[in-house]
C-alpha cells in the first residue's frame, strides 16, 4: 500500500487555484504553474543526453488533453480514486482529497464548457465517450495541435524573451492598459528557469556518483547547457535542443513544427566550427528522438522537415537527412517524422526517405507541397507566403506554423448519419432516437429525396459542432491565456491578449469525419439496387441491414458486387465526390455563421474507424455490423480490387482545396518496395503529379503480420501505420490488428 502523503501536488495546486480564483486569469495560471512545475517532471534517466521527462499530475492546467475530457484546468477523478484504493489514508487526508474532487467536479474546464451548452447542443450532443457510446456526433474537449515559434525562442533565449515581454509591458503601462498578462509571463519564464536549474542540480549530483567517465562527462555537459540557457540565448546545438525540449514539455506542446529550420543553423555552425563531430551530432539527435518516444503521445510528436518557405534550406536539408537517420536508428513509434517535398527539392531527401520507409519504419510521411500549398491557400483563405508555412500536426490536420490554431474538437460519423436517416432518426442498435426524424425510408420515393434527408441530418450536427468549437475557444480565452503558448504565438505579445482571447490572428477549427468511403459506397448500392435497377425494395434492404445479413446472404452479395470507391470507377468515385464535396463544403461555410476564421473537415484517422465501427450497424456497401469503417481517404479495406494504379487514380479525385488535411494509407510488401523500387517510385511520382497530397506507407509482409498475431514476442520489431499514428503491430488491440491485416497489400 502507498503512503498517506499521496497527491501532495494536486492538493497544493487546488489550494493555489482557490487562493487566486478571483485574480486575473493570467496571474492565477502563473501561480498554479509554480506548483505544477517541477512536480510534473521526472528524473534524468541513464543514457539521457538531455533533461526532460514528464509524468503528468492528476490535477493541473494544460491547453491539450490529459484524458478524454481533461483540458484547461483538469482533474482526473477516476485515476485519483484508483490511486486512493491502493493507498493507506487517514480520515483527514481522505476528506481533503474528497473535498478536492468535489471542487473540481464542477470547476474543471470541461464541466464549465458543458454547463454553457445551449438546450439544442445538450439535447443532440448528450454523450462525450465517442469510443463507446452510440451517436452520430460527439464533442471533443481539447486545444490541441499548437505549433509555437521555437525559432524565436532559440534566437532570443529566455533572457531575450523576458526583455521583449518587459518592453511590451512598458507599452501597456504607458497606454494605461492591463499589465497582468505580461507580469504572469515573466513569472512563467522564471518557472522555466527554475526548472532548468532544478535539472542542472540533479545532473551534477548524478555526475558526482557516476563511475563511468563518458556518462559523467555527458551529465556535466547537460548541467552546463541547462545553466547557460537560463542566463543567455543558446549558442550550440546541444543548448538549443535542451531549451527547445524543456519549453515544449512546460508548454505541453506536442507537435514541433519545422525543426530543420530552427535547429539546422545550430547544427551546421557546430559542425563547421568543430564544436562537435557528425557522429556526436547524430548521438544528440538520437537521444532527443528517444525522449520524444518516451513522451508517448501516440498521435502527436510531429517533426516537420523539408518543403518550401525555408529561409536556410541548405542547412535545414543537412538537419533533415540526420533526422531521417535518427528515425532509422531509434526504432520507436514516435516521433512522427514528416517530409514536405516539392519539384526541384534536393533529391537526396526523397532518396533517403524512401530508403527509411523501405526499412519498415513507416516514416517519414510524405507531403506534396506542389498540391498542399495552393490547397491550404484556398481552404484557409490565406496568401501564398503564409500558406507555405503549413504544418501537419497530430493525425494529419494542417495549421500555419505559429500563426494559426485549428483544434479538432468534434467527431462526426457519416455512416451513422446515413444509418439513422434510414431509420427515421432511430438508432437500430439501441432503439433510441438520436437523430432528426425526417421520414421513413419508404417515404423517399426517389434517391434525391433520400440524399436530401441524409444531408439535412449531417448539416444539423455540423451546425452544433461548429457552435461547440466556437464556445470552447470562448471559454478557453476566459479561463487562461496559456502563457507558454501565448509567449510564442504570433500576435499575442503585440496585442496583450492570450492565444484564445484575441491573440492568435487565425483562430479556426476542424471537424473529424469518419466513414466517408463506406457512406459513399452505401449510397451507390442503394441508388443502384433500390432506385435504378429495383433489384431490392426499400423494405428488403432495410431488413437485410437490421438482421446483419443473416438469412440475407444473397442480398449482401448484391451489395458487395456494386461499384466501390478505389477502383477508378466513375459511378462509385462520383458518389464519393458528392459525399466529400457536400460535407467539406457545408463545414467550410460555417465560417460565415461563427466567429471562427475557418472551419474545415479533416479526413484523418487514428483507430477511430475501428472504434466507431463497433457502434455502427450493417451498411449497404456489404459491411457487417460492428466492423471497421474505411481509414482516412482510403477505400474500404479489400474493396479496391483493380490494383494499385486504379486505387491511386481514385484517391486523387476528392478535392484537396476544401479541407484541412486528409491521409492516404498505403501498404506495400517488402519485396515490392525493395526489389521493384523503380516501379514503386514511378507509381508514387505519377500519383503525386496527378494531385496526390500525402502518403503514409507501411512496408511489411503479410505473413509477418499473421505470425505476429500468433507469436507476438517474436515480432516486436514490426511497425505499421494505423491511421494518424504508427505503432508496434503487436501492441495494438486485436480488432485494430485485423483491420490492418484486411487492408490491401500491394
Amino acid at each position: 500500500m502507498m503512503k498517506n502523503n499521496i497527491l501532495q501536488t494536486e492538493l497544493k495546486f487546488t489550494e493555489t487555484y482557490k487562493q487566486y480564483e478571483n485574480a486575473h486569469p493570467a496571474i492565477r495560471e502563473a501561480m498554479c504553474l509554480k506548483v505544477q512545475y517541477p512536480a510534473f517532471f521526472t528524473e534524468i534517466q541513464r543514457g539521457d543526453l538531455f533533461a526532460g521527462r514528464i509524468q503528468h499530475t492528476f490535477v493541473g492546467v494544460t491547453p491539450d488533453e490529459w484524458g478524454p475530457t481533461a483540458f484547461g484546468y483538469y482533474c482526473q477523478e477516476s485515476e485519483i480514486r484508483e490511486l486512493m484504493s491502493k493507498s493507506e489514508l487517514d480520515s483527514t487526508r481522505r476528506q481533503k482529497i474528497e473535498e478536492m474532487l468535489l471542487f473540481w467536479r464542477t470547476e474543471n474546464t470541461s464541466a464549465q464548457l458543458r454547463k454553457r451548452y445551449s438546450g439544442e447542443m445538450a439535447r443532440w450532443l448528450p454523450a462525450d465517450d465517442w469510443m463507446h457510446d452510440y451517436g452520430i456526433a460527439f464533442p471533443l474537449y481539447r486545444l490541441t495541435g499548437g505549433n509555437i515559434n521555437f525559432g524565436k525562442l532559440l534566437t532570443l533565449g529566455i533572457p531575450g524573451l523576458s526583455e521583449e515581454i518587459r518592453r511590451f509591458r512598458l507599452f501597456a503601462q504607458r497606454d494605461a492598459k492591463e499589465t497582468e498578462f505580461y507580469d504572469a509571463m515573466l513569472i512563467a519564464l522564471e518557472v522555466l528557469s527554475d526548472l532548468c536549474r532544478h535539472y542542472a542540480r540533479e545532473a551534477r549530483l548524478k555526475a558526482e556518483v557516476e563511475s563511468d567517465t563518458e556518462s559523467k562527462n555527458e551529465l556535466l555537459q547537460m548541467a552546463s547547457a541547462l545553466e547557460k540557457v537560463t542566463v543567455s540565448k543558446p549558442k550550440t546545438f546541444r543548448e538549443a535542443i535542451q531549451l527547445f525540449w524543456l519549453y515544449s514539455l512546460a508548454s505541453d506542446i506536442r507537435n514541433y513544427g519545422r525543426m530543420d529550420v530552427y535547429l539546422g543553423d545550430f547544427l551546421v555552425n557546430d559542425l563547421n566550427s568543430d564544436i562537435i563531430s557528425e557522429n556526436e551530432a547524430q548521438r544528440l539527435l538520437d537521444s532527443l528522438w528517444r525522449l520524444m518516444a518516451a513522451r508517448n503521445t501516440v498521435v502527436h510528436n510531429r517533426v516537420i522537415i523539408g518543403g518550401k518557405g525555408r529561409v536556410n534550406e541548405k542547412n535545414a536539408d543537412r538537419f533533415a537527412l540526420m533526422a531521417m537517420e535518427a528515425t532509422l536508428n531509434v526504432k520507436e513509434a514516435e516521433p512522427q517524422l514528416s517530409l514536405r517535398f516539392y519539384k526541384g527539392m534536393n533529391p537526396l531527401l526523397m532518396d533517403k526517405a524512401l530508403f527509411v520507409i523501405g526499412e519498415g519504419r513507416t516514416y517519414p510521411m510524405l507531403y506534396n507541397d506542389d498540391v498542399n500549398i495552393p490547397s491550404v491557400q484556398s481552404a484557409f483563405c490565406l496568401n501564398r507566403t503564409l500558406s507555405e508555412q503549413y504544418v501537419p500536426f497530430g493525425c494529419g490536420e494542417y495549421i500555419i506554423d505559429h500563426k494559426s490554431f485549428g483544434t479538432p474538437s468534434g467527431v462526426i460519423n457519416l455512416l451513422k448519419a446515413l444509418e439513422v436517416t434510414l431509420h427515421n432518426g432511430i438508432d437500430p442498435a439501441t432503439g433510441r432516437s438520436i437523430g432528426l426524424d425526417l421520414g421513413e425510408f419508404k417515404s423517399f420515393d426517389t434517391f434525391e429525396k433520400l440524399w436530401e434527408a441524409y444531408t439535412r441530418q449531417v448539416e444539423h450536427f455540423v451546425d452544433l459542432l461548429a457552435s461547440q468549437e466556437e464556445l470552447e475557444y470562448k471559454l478557453a480565452g476566459e479561463t487562461a491565456p496559456f502563457l507558454f503558448l501565448s509567449m510564442l504565438y504570433d500576435g499575442c505579445l503585440e496585442k496583450g491578449k492570450g492565444a484564445f482571447s484575441g491573440g492568435i490572428d487565425f483562430l479556426g477549427g476542424t471537424l473529424e469525419t469518419y466513414g466517408n468511403s463506406n457512406t459513399a459506397d452505401s449510397l451507390t448500392a442503394i441508388k443502384k439496387l433500390v432506385y435504378d435497377e429495383k433489384a431490392l425494395t426499400q423494405e428488403e434492404l432495410l431488413h437485410a441491414l437490421d438482421r446483419n445479413f443473416e438469412g440475407f446472404e444473397a442480398e449482401r452479395e448484391l451489395m458487395l458486387k456494386c461499384p466501390k470507391y478505389g477502383n477508378d470507377d466513375e459511378c462509385a468515385d462520383g458518389m464519393l465526390l458528392r459525399v466529400h464535396d457536400h460535407v467539406a463544403g457545408y463545414v467550410k461555410s460555417q465560417k460565415s455563421r461563427t466567429n471562427l476564421h475557418s472551419y474545415l473537415i479533416v479526413i484523418i484517422n487514428n483507430s477511430a474507424n475501428t472504434l466507431l465501427g463497433h457502434q455502427t450497424s450493417a451498411s449497404a456497401d456489404g459491411r457487417t455490423s460492428g466492423s471497421p469503417m474505411n481509414n482516412g481517404n482510403a477505400p474500404s479495406s479489400g474493396f479496391d480490387r483493380k490494383g494499385l494504379t486504379a486505387m491511386l487514380n481514385s484517391i486523387v479525385k476528392p478535392s484537396t482545396y476544401i479541407h484541412a488535411g486528409a491521409v492516404q494509407n498505403m501498404k506495400f510488401s517488402r519485396d515490392m518496395f525493395t526489389k521493384k523500387r523503380p516501379v514503386v517510385e514511378s507509381l508514387l511520382e505519377t500519383y503525386f503529379q496527378k494531385g496526390g497530397a500525402q502518403a503514409m506507407i507501411t512496408v511489411v509482409n503479410r505473413n509477418d503480420l499473421e505470425n505476429a498475431m500468433k507469436e507476438p514476442e517474436k515480432y516486436s520489431h514490426i511497425f505499421v501505420r494505423v491511421g494518424g499514428f504508427s505503432a508496434r503491430f503487436v501492441e495494438l488491440s486485436r480488432d485494430v490488428q485485423l483491420e490492418i491485416l484486411s487492408r490491401t497489400l500491394y
